[in-house]
């Protein structure tokens, strides 16, 4: 799977879990929070893909990581309250940080590779 099917993928269960809170909860101000910063995350990578000079690639790809840290909270504090249950909070908890492992991995590396030139 690539990274931008992973994207899609989690932007699509975002979108499923954003309708549940509405949904069932009648939660709509958390759910749109969750709903824009985890949608986001594979936009800002599109955008990072389509960079033309290296640190406008670092810096959207950056967004893309905030935007995933900001999910990352958004699930943890559902899971907290109760708004999703530990099986739900933990498959995306575990997406969600296979992510941020990718961007920031993919952001060092870039870096790195960037210094050197």
């Amino acid at each position: 799977m690539t990274i931008n099917d992973r994207l899609l993928d989690f932007a699509v269960r975002v979108i499923h879990l954003s309708q549940h809170l509405r949904d069932k909860y009648k939660e709509y101000s958390l759910a749109n929070q969750v709903l824009k910063s985890g949608t986001s995350i594979g936009a800002n990578f599109e955008e990072a893909c389509g960079s033309i000079t290296k640190a406008d690639y670092i810096a959207k790809m950056s967004i893309s990581l905030k935007e995933a840290r900001e999910t990352l909270y958004w699930i943890k504090l559902f899971r907290k309250v109760e708004l999703i249950d530990e099986k739900i909070y933990q498959s995306l908890h575990n997406d969600c940080n296979t992510i941020i492992h990718i961007l920031g991995k993919t952001i060092r590396t870039t870096q790195k590779n960037n210094e050197k030139n």
